[in-house]
């Protein structure tokens, strides 16, 4: 398998993670996994919350790809090196810039990166798992289409002034 073979693969797996990452979102941590989910629409102490044992779960699979496949041989290696990418920008988009986890704040410049701030702090406008809005990490929908799904579903009775 040469270099822009993988390369390429690295790039699809990046873009088929976000659909991963939103159909989990929505259908795993904001149903079933709601346990291990809580934590992060909770107000807590500490520097780790519960949450955080999914994006455990993702790069342990990422490790595993990693660890038993080959570059050369086949796709899965390309596939590790994707989700690792992938979760090396939820780690920087979603923990550091939305959240502020880091011990430091940045201030979001670019349209994109203002629109992907706004349209996570509606998904957290709610108060518990439903009715939620925006389950995507590095997509957003436009913000205004996200405050009118919000005023539909909740009749303005949104934490934060949403």
């Amino acid at each position: 398998m040469s270099l822009i073979e993988g390369l390429l693969i690295v790039v699809g797996t990046v873009l088929v993670m976000e659909a991963v990452a939103f159909l989990t979102h929505k259908y795993v941590m904001h149903g079933p996994g709601w346990g291990w989910h809580r934590s992060h629409h909770e107000p807590h102490d500490g520097v780790f919350e519960k949450n955080d044992l999914y994006a455990i779960l993702f790069a342990l699979l990422a490790f595993g790809l990693l660890a038993f496949a080959s570059p050369l041989e086949g796709p899965l290696y390309w596939v590790g090196v994707g989700m690792s990418v992938y979760g090396l920008l939820y780690f920087v988009v979603h923990d550091g810039l939305v959240h502020g986890r880091w011990p430091f704040r940045i201030t979001p410049r670019s349209t994109y990166l203002k629109r992907l701030v706004q349209a996570h702090r509606l998904h957290h406008a709610v108060d518990g798992k439903d009715d939620c809005v925006s389950f995507g990490f590095l997509y957003a929908p436009p913000v205004r289409k996200l405050r009118d799904e919000l005023r539909a579903k909740h009749g303005g009775s949104l934490k934060d002034g949403a």
